[in-house]
């Protein structure tokens, strides 16, 4: 009997995704229903395969979502986050399982003891990060304790990035995946972690400026600034007693010095829109945010605002992104300065077709055993092939379909909305993920803490 996969929208990530599934579907006897706004804009060997449906859907439409949902054994969602309830209600309504890539919304996470209820499996934040960071960092956490060890620092570090060989802007940096959400990065609220059982709170307009350095052999220096919430997965890590508990996005160094000079000057604020955005030049958007001055050009004020000299490399940066381009003009009616910023980086830092993206990751796992403090670090680098099979998609679809199918063996079988972190889920997945490619180098090292003198910092 066919076993039928939906896979409701298309984008940027999915591109391995539909490759595994229709690479398995003739020995797996599976046919794959793709449901898109835009269906268009699949390519024509996914379109014409013969295990493959696609179906033209916007998910506003609740007759057609719930009929594509409906006729479906197993649901992949592939939405933007938001958008996520609508089609997790049509499957505890239908008898559906789900997986998602996203991180557990707290309107999905009331959806869980129907979803018990109904035998069905939600999965949740099952792509890269957050995803096979809570996969890999679990399996060697659980490997620590089996051993009697008790984890006392747990650190993880995850960067969408360019590869070295496409690297070729002063900002080290080129889009991977939503824009959006790397313009809005760190908002919304004080990074908090701990560090040597203090809590520590950053805000938003600091946050660029406090960085740590990471070294992975064969490809240099990462710096990493600190995600809003690393508390939340202490309870789900089991890490209640850790001294050090801290989740940071990694970029190459220099990356945050550059991006705080955004934060400074207002531009990345969501928070309302410019009535005449349209056909606003870059140069004046980049007026937007400076003192009226009779005589001094915009870059003379900008360079005095923030206090960097012409043969400063921040000088340089900003002029490698047009900001002073009195020709380029931004395309949005009624815009945020956010939304106005995200469409001038784009203009520089889009993939060409054959340039290349790289996924970095980087575990530490401090653990005291037999009164000895120790030290594990693992550290993961996937290379992406072109723009289209990016490091990002293969990093994020290959777990969604392996668990997807995992899900429909009955390899996975514990029902409720959950997040990858039990052996049955990651130990087939991370098996799985070696034969692509995407695996950790670990290393044992001395264990250095935050405070080997035990004085509170």
């Amino acid at each position: 009997m066919v076993r039928k996969i939906l896979v409701v929208g298309a984008g940027k990530s999915t591109s391995y995704l539909l490759d595994y599934f229709l690479d398995k579907a003739k020995d797996e006897n599976l046919h794959l229903t793709i449901a898109d706004i835009h269906p268009e804009s699949i390519s024509a060997n996914i379109a014409s395969h013969p295990a493959c449906t696609v179906v033209q859907l916007d998910i506003f439409k609740d007759t057609d979502r719930r009929t594509v949902v409906k006729n479906a054994d197993i649901v992949v969602s592939m939405l933007p986050a938001r958008f996520h309830i609508k089609v997790a209600e049509d499957c505890i309504t239908f008898g559906k399982h789900l997986v998602t890539a996203s991180y557990v919304s707290p309107e999905i996470r009331l959806l869980d003891q129907q979803a018990k209820a109904k035998g069905l499996v939600f999965m949740n934040e099952i792509g890269v990060d957050p995803g096979i960071d809570h996969m890999s960092a679990m399996q060697i956490i659980d490997t620590i304790r089996s051993h009697g060890g008790k984890v006392v620092l747990f650190e993880s570090f995850t960067g969408g990035l360019v590869a070295p060989e496409s690297d070729n802007n002063l900002w080290n940096y080129k889009f991977t995946w939503n824009p959006r959400n790397v313009v809005l990065a760190g908002q919304g609220g004080a990074a908090k972690f701990i560090q040597e059982g203090t809590y520590k709170y950053i805000p938003y307009h600091k946050l660029f400026r406090r960085t740590e350095f990471l070294d992975i052999e064969g490809y240099g220096t990462f710096e990493a600034y600190a995600n809003r919430d690393s508390l939340k997965y202490r309870e789900a890590y089991g890490l209640k007693d850790a001294h050090t508990l801290y989740r940071g996005t990694m970029r190459r160094v220099g990356f945050s010095k550059a991006w705080n000079m955004f934060v400074q000057l207002g531009m990345t604020d969501d928070g309302y829109t410019v009535q005449n955005s349209e056909g606003m030049s870059y140069r004046e958007f980049t007026n937007l945010f400076l003192p009226y001055s009779p005589t001094d050009s915009v870059e003379l004020k900008l360079r005095h605002y923030l206090k960097i000299d012409q043969d400063d490399i921040m000088w340089g940066k900003l002029l490698e992104l047009n900001l002073f381009d009195a020709n380029k003009t931004i395309s949005l009616k009624n815009a945020t300065p956010a939304q106005m910023l995200q469409q001038i980086l784009e203009d520089s830092w889009t993939l060409a077709a054959n340039e290349k993206d790289m996924i970095v990751m980087y575990h530490k796992f401090g653990y005291e055993l037999m009164g000895e403090k120790k030290q594990i670090d693992a550290n993961m680098v996937v290379l992406g092939k072109n723009r289209t099979h990016t490091a990002m998609a293969r990093t994020v679809g290959l777990p969604v379909a392996i668990a997807t199918l995992l899900i429909l063996n009955k390899r996975i079988s514990t029902p409720g909305v959950q997040i990858p972190i039990q052996k049955e889920v990651y130990e087939p997945i991370l098996e799985e993920l070696t034969e692509h490619g995407v695996l950790f180098q670990e290393y044992e090292v001395p264990y250095m803490g935050y405070n080997p003198n035990s004085v509170v910092s």
